[in-house]
């Protein structure tokens, strides 16, 4: 079962009326993994060595310097890791460890989601708002980028709306209805999930109309669109899977009891959970594709490419480190906080 139109504005429009939410045309689409390292050029540029590690998708120009205006993601990058092959833009989370009882850290797998192929990445969805976005009057929207959520909280205190986790049962139920609903949960799921987790990351809808990024990344773009916020922006929302089917028995969790698994930055309880983003859509690939009311990973309007193609776009480390092996220690020496 897939997210539907309707789903989807009922979750960020807060129940629009049946007819506009009919109206909405909503994109979702895979990324396949692009390269995982501790790099982030939004929150820390220029550094080789993040603070902790990222999952990353989308253009192979990704680095750790991509200065607004003086990086062209579309001019810079010669393949992608989406679907969309005029979709040059970057798309990044934290990646999520199991740690066992002896201490040490195994980085958690991803896996396809439903009705897409793809090696792990992260699954994109974007689609027109409410209110008409037209990029012919903000032509000036290369460069923008913008972060949703916070990776310092561990508590329900100033979370963000829109970011939660889904704890699967077998044959992946449920996997329908808005996400961040019903059994959906801030904090990493506290039991075993035979379908694994999928954690949605959503993100603001309203942009000043003038500022590329903000000092923190979050002040440019803001909710309900009030005068200082007055560009709507179309939706944009992940989709991570977590296969952490293997980790599925009670021997391997906590001498508690307590669910095993920590985000990158040391984050125990999920509530850290945060996504980066930078536009790199090509010309008004976008705009033709909203106007059109695309749906699903179709679109007549914009080049695609097979899953086969998007998978073989991938990038070296910068920082070279083995992510996939077994740690005594989160790289970057992150502590583990709950």
């Amino acid at each position: 079962m897939l997210w539907s139109p309707f789903t989807i504005v009922t979750l960020i429009g807060g129940g629009l009326p049946a007819i506009r939410a009919q109206q909405a045309a909503m994109m979702r689409f895979a990324c396949s993994q692009l390269v995982v390292e501790r790099l982030d050029p939004l929150v820390s540029p220029g550094i080789i060595g993040s603070p902790h590690t990222h999952q990353i998708v989308g253009g192979n120009s990704f680095n750790a310097t991509m200065k607004p205006l003086d990086h062209d993601l579309v001019a810079q990058s010669t393949c992608t890791s989406c679907t969309f092959s005029e979709d040059f833009s970057n798309y990044w989370t934290a990646a999520l460890y199991y740690q066992a009882r002896n201490g040490t850290f195994k980085r958690v797998a991803q896996f396809e989601n439903s009705g897409l192929k793809q090696n792990g990445g992260i699954t994109v969805t974007t689609f027109r708002h409410m209110m008409e976005f037209l990029m012919s009057r903000h032509s000036h929207l290369s460069g923008f980028r913008m972060l949703a959520g916070n990776p310092m909280l561990r508590s329900t205190e100033g979370e963000s709306r829109g970011i939660c986790h889904r704890c699967f049962g077998a044959n992946f139920e449920p996997f329908g209805g808005a996400p961040c609903t019903g059994n959906d949960t801030t904090s990493l799921p506290s039991e075993f999930c035979a379908g694994g987790i999928r954690t949605t990351v959503t993100f603001p809808t309203c942009w000043d109309g003038k500022n590329l990024d903000s000092p923190d990344h979050q002040s440019h773009v803001g909710g309900k669109c009030p005068d200082t916020h007055p560009v709507h922006l179309p939706q944009l929302m992940y989709e991570v899977m977590w296969d952490i089917r293997p980790y599925n028995d009670l021997k391997l969790w906590r001498d508690d009891g307590s669910q095993p698994f920590v985000y990158a930055m040391g984050d125990a309880t999920g509530h850290g959970q945060h996504g980066d983003y930078m536009f790199g859509w090509k010309g008004d690939s976008l705009q033709r594709a909203l106007n059109a009311r695309c749906s699903g990973d179709k679109c007549k309007e914009l080049l695609t490419q097979s899953a086969e193609d998007s998978e073989k776009c991938i990038i070296p480390q910068t920082m070279k480190e083995d992510v996939d092996g077994w740690l005594t220690k989160l790289l970057g020496d992150v502590v583990v906080s709950h």
